[in-house]
């Protein structure tokens, strides 16, 4: 029988002495495999990938009887014995490419570090080398993009950069934690082809930590199911998910979104409330010794829609084809060229101040990355009620505090989670405290940049449910910018699907995903991956979730 390259023997991991995150699992991983790491968010998946490389922070303590990487005892090797070993031999790619990224340093710069560290090759050796990386996980225009900084990419093109710096050191072991949770389905579908072919040129594993079940279906060889710390299943692909045996992976399973659902959505009409014409909005390129502007970057190119009130609007479309950018700029967070808005029936052209602050009750969002996007140094209670305390100063702490709590109790996390930081949640987690925090002013348009990306199914199930019930109820308007049409089907009232800064099809959820008319929402829809081994027709649709 062939040895194992990876086996981990009755790993435990606590936090602070006594909060057990990881409780007493074994597994092993063979060389060439893929084998896949499934549950839901804060289960303790990250913190057993973290804890074979010994990454853990200082409050953690580890204890194991082995981790062995091809008969050597991990346990064993000291901290200079790991550098090595990290990296090389075992690789790892980060859940949050924007805060695992240097900001300070180029992308070219970030790869070409990995690449010297463990092969000293020349300079313009290893220019070489950073572009054929960069090439490999289809970064577009990588010459250019070399010299860029990581605010400067797109969530999408910023995984990649991660992608390109985990196979710098051409690992054993590729550890990937989240891979794809950024990309779109085309580029989801190259980067998955691009670790198979890797796979089989070089005999490398992988171990794959995801709540993606179909994208697992696909790609994984054996499946391991973590619920509260624990292992509570492991088969064969095909066993499990044909005929699972434990009720969370029953549960886990009749999560999933269907694209049926969308057959399922009233048609009925009400009056706009966002009215979006003519949008557009450029970056300048400049180039040469006094940055002369050369040209433009056209972001979003001409764009007109609407969304009614108490309906939803979910833009699609590839990474770094414009859809934040019009997110963002739509809200006045970014600067617009050109273009009129209007959101019930105010138009926000040239507001500033005072002016624009009173409408910021009216609109808010949830943005792609959450961690990022909250201030490290503050509660978590307090970044829920900083809105509040901003736009609604007649509110008291009590009130405020009462608030705070039921906000987060909406979105799945207790009363304690406001004093706990940011930093002390999982990706999942965080992203529900970023809901939280846009509810808060009671909106009337809320946009939703990949508000579900980082969860599990079961959890995604949940806070999608919780939109459209605060929908129902308080009629607020959604733009939702995704790249997943299950989740698309879920909660969508229409779709506009987004190419190059240019909306190139839109219409109702049924007309788009079962009857698209563009080449290129075709295209979209044929990438979207299919859970495999399933006897249900609604779980064969295909999710990305």
């Amino acid at each position: 029988m062939t040895e194992p390259l990876l086996s981990v023997e009755n790993l435990s991991v606590n936090f602070n002495r006594n909060h057990v995150v990881v409780d007493n699992i074994s597994f092993v991983i063979y060389p060439g495999e893929t084998f896949a790491l499934v549950g839901e968010s804060g289960s303790g998946k990250s913190i057993t990938a973290l804890s074979v490389l010994r990454l853990l922070p200082n409050n953690a303590s580890l204890t194991a009887s082995s981790i062995s990487l091809h008969g050597d005892n991990l346990l064993k090797n000291s901290e200079l014995d790991l550098c090595k070993i990290r990296g090389r031999r075992i690789s790892l790619i980060f859940q949050d490419p924007m805060s695992s990224l240097n900001p300070v340093m180029t992308i070219g710069e970030q790869v070409a570090e990995a690449i010297q560290q463990h092969y000293p090759l020349s300079k313009s050796d290893t220019q070489q080398r950073v572009l054929e990386l960069l090439q490999q996980v289809e970064l577009p225009e990588p010459q250019e993009r070399i010299k860029s900084y990581p605010h400067q990419l797109s969530g999408g093109q910023r995984q990649r950069v991660m992608i390109a710096i985990a196979l710098a050191g051409k690992p054993d072991l590729l550890i990937a934690d989240e891979p794809t949770t950024s990309l779109d389905v085309t580029i989801q579908a190259q980067i998955l082809v691009l670790l198979k072919s890797i796979q089989q040129s070089t005999g490398m594993a992988l171990w794959l930590i995801s709540h993606d079940l179909a994208l697992v279906s696909t790609m994984a060889d054996r499946v391991a199911v973590m619920q509260h710390g624990k292992i509570v299943e492991t088969a064969q692909s095909a066993e499990l998910f044909s005929s699972a045996k434990h009720p969370y992976t029953q549960k886990l399973l009749n999560a999933l979104p269907s694209m049926q659902s969308c057959l399922d959505h009233c048609a009925e009409d009400k009056p706009p409330l966002l009215q979006v014409d003519n949008f557009h909005c450029y970056y300048p390129i400049r180039k040469g010794l006094f940055k002369r502007i050369v040209g433009y970057v056209r972001a979003v190119d001409g764009v007109s829609f609407s969304i009614q009130k108490g309906k939803t609007l979910a833009l699609v479309g590839e990474s770094g084809c414009g859809k934040t950018t019009l997110g963002k700029s739509l809200l006045n967070l970014i600067p617009s060229t050109s273009g009129s808005v209007k959101i019930d029936g105010v138009a926000l052209d040239g507001l500033e101040g005072e002016q624009l602050r009173k409408q910021r009750t009216n609109m808010q969002i949830v943005f792609q990355d959450p961690f990022s996007s909250m201030n490290p140094r503050m509660l978590v209670g307090d970044i829920v009620a900083e809105g509040i305390v901003a736009l609604h100063p007649d509110v008291n702490a009590v009130e405020r505090k009462e608030r705070v709590r039921k906000l987060l109790q909406q979105v799945g996390l207790p009363e304690a989670a406001a004093l706990r930081y940011p930093h002390e949640f999982s990706g999942g987690q965080r992203q529900r405290i970023c809901i939280a925090r846009a509810l808060a002013v009671q909106p009337k348009l809320i946009v939703c940049d990949e508000p579900t990306s980082a969860l599990d199914v079961s959890v995604q199930a949940q806070i999608i449910q919780l939109l459209k019930d605060l929908q129902k109820e308080q009629g607020i308007s959604y733009l939702f910018i995704t790249h997943d049409l299950a989740v698309v089907a879920e909660i969508a009232d229409e779709v506009a699907v987004m190419y190059q800064g240019k909306i190139i099809e839109q219409g109702s959820v049924e007309q788009v995903l079962f009857k698209p008319q563009h080449a290129y929402t075709k295209k979209l829809i044929s990438a979207v991956p299919v859970l495999k081994y399933s006897n249900d027709s609604q779980l064969k649709t295909g999710v990305v979730l």
